[in-house]
């Protein structure tokens, strides 16, 4: 068993934030920001997706955490950061909070790499064209997102693509029904919509346990405010920086369609990855792959070298 994996049973805690921090996003909403590791070390950011919290993480901070400065962070209404209002759910919000948490936790000039899942690949995907992004993205990684058409490319109802089937899984993201405590038939249900059918069970409880604490409010809101109105293609072209992308190739929510048109667009995509058999919970449900990615790309971007061709940076992750 990989050191990575190694756990006290099948629900240890969570790693323990050396610091906590509150940024303060454009319009007031507080963040709640955690940094794990040595202070000087190389660092990297972690933006989780829709109904997450930094709780997600849990496999990439143990693993990263002994050797570089991990940043995670609870998306506004998520785990620890306050619920906001209706119209507080928006791509120009996942950017402006992405924005806060670097001014906040990195030092003027730091660099950083960035990964994102889902909403997280979406708030870094939103934010690529603002300054401090600029200022503090070295590279980034952008595990099973999208960047538009999430409604009509999802998988998880089993039907042709059409109108029928696009409206029936509008009202099943955007649903308001409670999802109550976690139980086998929840686990079946969300095995099916979010993970690859081999999954590790003690894997499915641990995102079901995750899922389950997000406030409906919060689901909710995300859903109908930003998922199913997304469009951040003109985004992605202004993403600059270094940027790899994976994706479960049993992917429901966001399919490798959608991987595919955003590495075609991206100007400096260096390495794509489709994981055989994973589903939309890449970083719970493959986390050695999602965590040699995020260290492959600290150890070129962050170690100085800005002069790297485009053809080394094809083979450098």
């Amino acid at each position: 068993m990989s050191r990575l994996m190694k756990r006290t049973g099948p629900a240890a805690a969570p790693p323990v934030a050396v610091r906590e921090l509150t940024a303060v996003s454009a319009d007031g909403s507080r963040i709640h920001v955690e940094l794990h590791g040595p202070e000087d070390a190389p660092a990297v950011v972690l933006a989780h997706g829709w109904t997450c919290s930094t709780h997600f993480w849990a496999a990439q901070i143990r693993d990263l955490a002994g050797d570089h400065r991990v940043i995670a962070y609870d998306q506004r209404g998520h785990g620890r950061s306050p619920a906001v209002a209706r119209d507080g759910h928006s791509t120009e919000a996942l950017a402006d909070d992405l924005e806060a948490v670097l001014a906040t936790a990195l030092a003027p000039g730091t660099k950083a790499v960035l990964a994102g899942h889902s909403m997280g690949g979406m708030a870094i995907m939103a934010a690529a064209g603002r300054p401090k992004f600029a200022e503090h993205a070295a590279a980034a990684l952008l595990c099973s997102t999208g960047s538009s058409r999430l409604v009509d490319e999802a998988l998880v109802v089993p039907m042709r693509p059409g109108r029928i089937r696009t409206r029936l899984t509008t009202s099943i993201l955007g649903s308001s029904a409670p999802l109550g405590p976690v139980t086998p038939l929840s686990k079946r249900v969300l095995r099916y919509a979010t993970m690859g059918p081999a999954t590790a069970p003690e894997r499915v409880a641990e995102c079901a346990r995750i899922v389950h604490a997000c406030p409906r409010g919060t689901r909710v809101g995300w859903a109908v405010g930003v998922l199913e109105e997304l469009d951040l293609d003109a985004s992605v072209g202004q993403l600059s920086v270094p940027t790899a992308v994976l994706v479960g190739t049993a992917d429901r929510l966001t399919p490798v369609v959608h991987t595919r048109a955003i590495a075609e667009a991206l100007p400096r995509c260096v390495d794509v990855t489709e994981l055989p058999g994973m589903g939309h919970m890449t970083p719970v449900e493959a986390p050695e792959a999602v965590n040699g990615l995020i260290r492959s790309l600290a150890d070129v971007y962050l170690d100085g070298r800005s002069d790297i061709s485009p053809k080394a940076e094809e083979q450098a992750v």
